[in-house]
């Protein structure tokens, strides 16, 4: 089908804004040349790709469908222009990653300080998401790579994944509240006691819910919460237990102890994930190796 790629760029900026106006804007062109570049993509796909109305402007379900083929071609595209420019050299150009909050905040802020201050002209763009969603926006080419918890049920097979630093999710409580710095629990004591975890879309939920399953045991979570940082706040007052990685306990922590189970949790990791099939910047090389030393 002989489509000029103009008409999927207009397509695009269309889809993303959801507004013909804005799209004009973005694209430098006219209202109507954009409206009619729309009308002829759809007459050559027959396909109606928007419901256009006075108030919004809405994707059909074809519309979506392509949306979802067109998106990580343009970002591709994005990519290897910011390559060119970047001319094989870390005087300029862009490093995108993606990464949780958790990760972003306990782990990964030294090593942007570091890389910042060897290479100040490298446009740092960080995307702030969960483990599992990080997943989605590296396969749709948004970022060079991302920094992720694993067992991530996110990742697909495709994916290069490197092994950065092992560790242990804890359960974290005040002594006051609950008296058990003695006692060592099983899951199955554990479950009576109101429990507070990160949400359904977090790998740690994944990890946690799986690790009651195998023990033949149903998980239901006093609280749920997207901040790691909120559920240890909450431990310390003593409105639940909460189970966190250990990295975001404070040194020195004294309204908290860590309790001990009779199950040992395995281990898990922080892995880099990137996808090697395709063009990776030198500038996102030299962070991957900076993370690896």
């Amino acid at each position: 089908m002989d489509i000029n790629y103009e008409l999927y760029k207009v397509f695009y900026y269309v889809a993303s804004t959801l507004s013909f106006s804005e799209a004009s804007k973005q694209l430098f062109i006219s209202q109507s040349a954009v409206s009619q570049s729309i009308k002829v993509l759809e007459k050559k796909l027959g396909q109606s790709l928007f419901i256009r109305s006075t108030k919004k402007v809405q994707l059909t379900p074809e519309g979506e469908i392509l949306f979802k083929h067109i998106e990580p071609a343009m970002n591709l595209i994005r990519k290897g222009e910011n390559q060119l420019l970047e001319a094989n050299t870390l005087g300029g150009g862009q490093l995108r990653i993606a990464a949780s909050d958790t990760i972003c905040r306990y782990f990964l802020v030294p090593y942007l300080n570091r890389f910042h201050t060897d290479y100040p002209n490298v446009h740092i763009k960080v995307t702030n998401s969960t483990s599992i969603e990080c997943a989605h926006i590296l396969e749709n080419g948004q970022v060079d790579f991302i920094i992720t918890n694993y067992p991530n049920s996110g990742l697909s097979n495709a994916l290069s994944i490197c092994p950065i630093r092992e560790f242990r999710d804890v359960f974290v409580a005040n002594p006051e509240h609950f008296p058990l710095k003695d006692r060592s629990l099983t899951l199955k004591e554990l479950k009576n006691y109101p429990i507070m975890m990160l949400d359904r879309k977090s790998t740690t939920s994944e990890f946690l819910h799986n690790m009651f399953q195998r023990s033949h045991l149903d998980l239901v979570p006093e609280i749920e919460l997207s901040s790691n940082d909120l559920l240890i706040d909450l431990a310390r007052i003593g409105l639940g237990i909460a189970f966190v990685p250990d990295f975001c306990i404070p040194e020195g922590e004294k309204d908290l102890f860590v309790l001990k189970l009779e199950e040992e949790l395995p281990a898990r990791k922080l892995v880099v994930a990137c996808n090697e099939s395709l063009p990776i910047s030198q500038a996102a090389r030299q962070f991957m190796d900076l993370l690896k030393s």
